[in-house]
């Protein structure tokens, strides 16, 4: 595998999986992105040869192999081309079905694969090795005509072909004279012909992107770039719960050797206000209500309107955390984790993203059902925990995981959520709850200001009556807490950019419980653009935001960190709030299409 995250992803809003760049799938969970790893070569090193290598199913030929790789244009339908020293060439499709019957979208737990020799009769193995349990079981294999199961404690596969079964259960080479199909997912007959089923699918998941791809509402530049983001978003959505995970990995190091490997398959309610903005500039509306609707319910279901930082698919369904052993990690950089022990923080920014995400309910008129007075209630509730809770301490954004302080951004979120809550009031005609609503967000503006902003360094702390420097405080104007011509946020701007750049890009913060952070936080260095261009330096955000886009990889997809000095990335992937960042930036910095000719 490549070293510095050189993967696709494909997937249908129910599964994902993980592509490299010379074809071998070596990360996959089933029955849905939280799920057993059935693939997870990933995380157990790098090695995919020999008998005991196992999560992964790739298609070597012999000798020596140039790989292309690139998605069918706005899609997420992937072609690798592979290609032997003698010129023996074939092409790998892979694809998870994705389409419209009678109203209603079909996503099976299914991956796809097609392979067809496009020069010569390239001699080739097929070797599919599926897991389970986190490495820790083996799943029990039958075959039959057409078809091979491999069944595992909690789920079983099967995979139909035309290939000849039993090359692809021995793992025999054979010369590929014609092209051959592959359809692994739930255990069922598929009594028609392989390839006509395999050809229908991809036609019409095919057509699905298309579609998709055509009803986006994208800028006049950086366009490819913002689709590719806007497909890569909704790849991490769930269709069942309307969820969006943070990514499909777990444990892919924010650093080499850093330990700091946490498992991202969840949805975190900070991402929420991000990514409702950029799913309605996007105008992406079907995934954006289902996404509110899963806000809705955590926010409903809240015990005594409490929130936790991250919830899994389920929001009841516990994130206990424990490592597993079987797995190395990532490059051999364990540990690999399962859950995320900040399910059980205290994190008070939640109630404002909760909000901030809620509001458009009430403004956006094609969403305009959902606002219902009992769901004012409901916020209300939250807000009320905003009140009591903006001025105590907790984990913050960043989650550290031993130390506790009042950090300025939970505060100002809380605010935001207050704010918010007047603003709500006032647009359903419910004048006392807005004026309360207004004395208790200003009150909570004045305190702080009083408490977190330094008159003797001239700038904002990252905690109340503290001088750290937190990339979060880039995020004062856009949230509305000051004007960006204010004095105070133009000093606090510059100071986070001379503090926290590591190279062009930015860090979260210098340092936490487990040393200083080497790598840069992707998202950050977005922040810190549209920061750039609020103040109204926008040729010196657009030239940042280029360099951003030179970070993506071969196909166009982000991760959570990069090394500064390398460029390589790191961190959970693809990272939903990387290509959230992007796509904002790349709303606000473009010239629009009024001015474009």
């Amino acid at each position: 595998m490549m070293s510095d995250l050189g993967l696709a992803v494909i997937g249908n809003c129910g599964i994902g999986a993980l592509i490299d760049h010379q074809g071998r799938l070596v990360w996959a969970c089933f029955p849905r992105f939280d799920g057993d790893p059935m693939f997870h070569a990933l995380l157990n090193g790098s090695a995919t040869d020999g008998d005991d290598a196992r999560g992964f199913w790739d298609v070597p030929m012999d000798g020596p192999v140039t790989a292309t790789q690139a998605y069918v244009p706005h899609t997420a339908i992937l072609r690798t081309i592979l290609e032997a020293g003698r010129g023996d060439t074939l092409e790998i499709v892979d694809f998870a079905p994705r389409f419209q019957r009678e109203g209603a979208f079909v996503a099976p737990p299914t991956l796809v694969r097609l392979i067809r020799p496009l020069r010569g009769a390239p001699r080739i193995r097929i070797r599919l090795r599926p897991d389970t349990r986190y490495g820790a079981a083996r799943p029990r294999v039958t075959s039959g005509r057409g078809h091979i199961r491999y069944a595992g404690e909690h789920w079983t596969l099967r995979c139909t072909t035309d290939a000849p079964v039993e090359a692809v259960l021995e793992e025999k080479p054979f010369s590929l004279h014609r092209p051959i199909a592959m359809i692994l997912g739930p255990d069922a007959r598929i009594t028609r012909s392989i390839a006509d089923a395999a050809r229908d699918l991809h036609d019409d998941t095919l057509q699905y992107w298309r579609e998709f791809t055509r009803a986006l509402s994208i800028p006049f530049e950086w366009q490819e770039e913002v689709i590719r983001a806007a497909i890569s978003l909704k790849l991490c959505s769930d269709d069942a719960s309307g969820a969006i995970i943070a990514a499909m990995t777990t444990s892919i190091p924010e650093a080499p050797q850093s330990g700091r490997n946490w498992d991202y398959r969840y949805c975190w309610l900070r991402d929420a206000y991000f990514v409702v903005h950029a799913l309605n500039r996007l105008g992406a509306t079907q995934t954006l209500e289902r996404y509110l609707d899963y806000i809705g319910r955590v926010i409903a279901t809240a015990p005594d309107g409490v929130l936790r930082p991250v919830y899994a698919l389920d929001p009841a369904a516990s994130l206990a955390e424990r490592e597993v052993p079987l797995l190395s990690g990532y490059r051999g950089m364990g540990p690999v984790r399962v859950g995320n022990e900040a399910w059980m923080q205290v994190q008070n920014d939640v109630y404002g993203s909760a909000i901030l995400a809620s509001t458009h309910v009430f403004f956006d008129s094609r969403l305009a059902p959902h606002g219902t007075d009992r769901l004012f209630r409901e916020l209300e509730r939250l807000g009320e925990h905003a009140t009591q809770r903006y001025d105590q301490p907790d984990a913050g954004l960043w989650e550290f995981r031993q130390r506790q302080a009042v950090h300025t951004f939970s505060s100002v979120m809380c605010w935001a959520a207050c704010d918010r809550l007047a603003k709500i009031a006032r647009r359903i005609g419910r004048a006392e709850r807005a004026a309360h609503w207004r004395r208790t967000a200003d009150a909570m503006h004045s305190e702080i200001l009083a408490r977190a902003w330094n008159p003797d360094l001239g700038r904002f702390g990252s905690t109340w009556g503290a001088d750290g420097a937190d990339a979060s405080l880039l995020l004062l104007h856009d949230l509305g807490f000051l004007p960006a011509d204010d004095a105070r946020f133009v000093s606090t701007v510059d100071h986070l950019a001379a503090v926290l750049s590591n190279g062009p890009y930015l860090m979260r913060y210098v340092e936490d419980e487990l040393g200083r952070a080497d790598t840069a936080f992707t998202v950050c260095t977005f922040w810190y653009i549209d920061a750039l261009a609020a103040l109204g330096r926008r040729a010196e955000a657009r030239e940042l935001f280029e360099e951003m886009l030179r970070l993506r990889n071969h196909v166009g997809l982000l991760s959570e960190d990069v090394d500064p000095r390398t460029g390589e990335l790191w961190g959970n992937f693809p990272q939903t709030y990387s290509m959230v960042g992007l796509i904002n930036s790349a709303m606000r910095l473009s010239t629009s299409w009024e001015h474009a000719y």
